[in-house]
């Protein structure tokens, strides 16, 4: 008896449907005129860097464009550069961010009916060649801090220290190999609000409620000198001065305190160099940028941008209408990084440097120049992109958030801006112009922190909700939900070489995350 064949089952027939209508909408591209343009390529200083070249608009997508483009700069396939791209509509300034699903689509909505007959510019930005994988588990929890934990930060060099400070007067440095406590740094006498790791990993710096700044030698969980005194309040934030400027191999720190002043201190002798004094109320944030410039935000409204040499204003950028709360620059990553890649450490002190001053000047160049962009983030529920080497007018105003706006960063790569606020949202913009691009939904409460993995491919959001989620900036969706505090997260922060997210809340253990 001859074996009949069983009809296809739901799973095939519903295969098969689906074939033929990918089937059909490949040839629906492929057909007539609109089966191909034209791309320029430009780099990020907007030179051309190929031949104008024909592109099927089947094969269109933002991976075979980089494939393609690595081809034409005749790259050996193991040094292929994934790419990014930007595309600028013809015959208008309109420049679109984010790669499209359908160019096509794209193209026709912007009144480009035949692309055929147009060459399209795609401005190529590199993206980092190490991937970061993103974190899926828990793999420590430390107790150890006796409140909550209110800041966390990984040294510059590797992902195996964190510091933390807490509500309990300690700072502490932990193993993050073993997932154990390492010191237990005693001596401030009221809450720890802020910890900053020198760029060379070398000191750690501390700033507390009891206004003083205190200084410790990682290696040996020692104090290095007495407390940072001066302040007439508590210290709200402090930044230290990038290494490719440090003068004779002597480090400087600034700390801003809720009594409107910031100090430059040398920190080998503990003496005060300059005392910034112009704001009128609490300054809450400060950022040391690359060259040479320090940032200030305050509850009066003002970013002022000082002389770090010589203590002196230099612009004050008033467009806010509320508090500030949180300053980002461009060159952040670079700068908090120093010298270190993931290239081999350069040995002698001079390479270092130079080294360190390459890194910030990549990092800042824009169209040719070097020039730092900074953020500042509000109560008034907005945000202003500034080039504060250009002037004291706003690149751009950056509207979306429904409340308060907690926090503010910028990718590694620069290309993008995270922030995250009380509305429990966070919103990714474009670092070139400020425009808004997505929002992160997915936070039942206040956003508090967000870090961006150091290939910027990844984000990751801290919430009152007791949980993390870390989100893909490819798509804008989530990537990972992780679950696992018992109270609200106040800190978070991303090994500089992508391996482990650290966080620390009111549940007074730090947690860390690996993939």
């Amino acid at each position: 008896m001859a074996t009949v064949v069983p009809p296809p089952s739901k799973r095939q027939r519903r295969e098969d449907l689906e074939r033929s209508r990918v089937q059909q909408d490949v040839n629906a591209a492929m057909a007539g005129p609109e089966g191909s343009f034209k791309a320029r390529f430009l780099d990020g200083d907007g030179n051309q860097v190929c031949d104008v070249i024909e592109v099927p608009l089947a094969d269109a997508s933002e991976k075979n464009l980089s494939l393609l483009l690595n081809t034409l700069l005749a790259r050996e396939r193991e040094e292929f550069l994934p790419y990014r791209f930007r595309i600028h509509i013809p015959d208008s300034d309109i420049i679109i961010d984010q790669y499209p699903k359908d160019l096509l689509q794209l193209l026709k909505s912007h009144g480009i009916e035949n692309p055929f007959e147009t060459t399209v510019t795609l401005t190529a930005e590199p993206q980092s060649v190490f991937k970061v994988h993103a974190v899926t588990r828990m793999s420590h929890r430390i107790p150890g801090h006796g409140e909550a934990i209110l800041a966390a930060q990984f040294s510059p060099e590797t992902n195996t220290r964190l510091a933390t400070g807490s509500g309990d007067k300690t700072a502490r440095i932990w193993d993050t190999e073993t997932g154990t406590p390492k010191y237990t740094l005693s001596g401030h006498t009221h809450w720890v609000l802020c910890v900053a790791w020198s760029p060379d990993g070398k000191r750690l710096a501390t700033g507390s409620m009891d206004k003083s700044v205190r200084l410790w030698d990682p290696a040996k969980g020692k104090a290095v000198g007495g407390p940072l005194t001066g302040h007439a309040k508590w210290i709200t934030n402090i930044a230290w001065e990038p290494y490719h400027l440090w003068r004779d191999g002597t480090p400087r720190l600034a700390s801003a305190s809720k009594d409107t002043t910031v100090r430059i201190w040398v920190v080998n002798t503990g003496r005060t160099e300059h005392v910034l004094s112009g704001h009128k109320s609490s300054v809450s944030c400060i950022r040391w940028g690359g060259t040479g410039l320090i940032y200030t935000g305050s509850h009066d409204k003002m970013v002022r941008v000082w002389d770090a040499a010589k203590g002196t204003l230099v612009h004050t950028l008033s467009s806010h209408a509320h508090w500030i709360n949180h300053l980002a620059l461009s060159t952040d990553f670079a700068l908090r990084t120093g010298y270190f890649d993931h290239q081999p450490t350069p040995s002698t002190e001079d390479e270092k440097r130079a080294k360190a001053k390459e890194r910030f000047e990549k990092a800042a160049r824009i169209q040719g120049r070097v020039s730092e962009r900074l953020v500042s983030a509000s109560d008034d529920f907005t945000m202003y992109l500034w080039e504060p080497s250009q002037g004291s007018k706003p690149v751009a105003r950056m509207v979306g958030h429904q409340k308060q706006i907690n926090h503010v960063t910028f990718s590694p790569d620069n290309t993008l801006i995270a922030s995250t606020g009380w509305d429990n949202h966070t919103k990714i913009w474009s670092a070139r112009d400020g425009k808004f691009i997505n929002t992160l939904r997915g936070h039942v409460a206040t956003v508090y922190q967000c870090s961006f993995s150091a290939d910027s491919r990844l984000l990751v959001t801290a919430s009152k909700d007791t949980t993390l989620k870390v989100w893909s900036m490819a798509s804008f969706k989530l990537a990972v939900d992780l679950p696992g505090h018992n109270d609200e997260v106040y800190a978070v922060d991303w090994a500089p070489d992508g391996k482990r997210v650290a966080s620390g809340g009111k549940d007074k253990a730090v947690r860390l995350w690996a993939n």
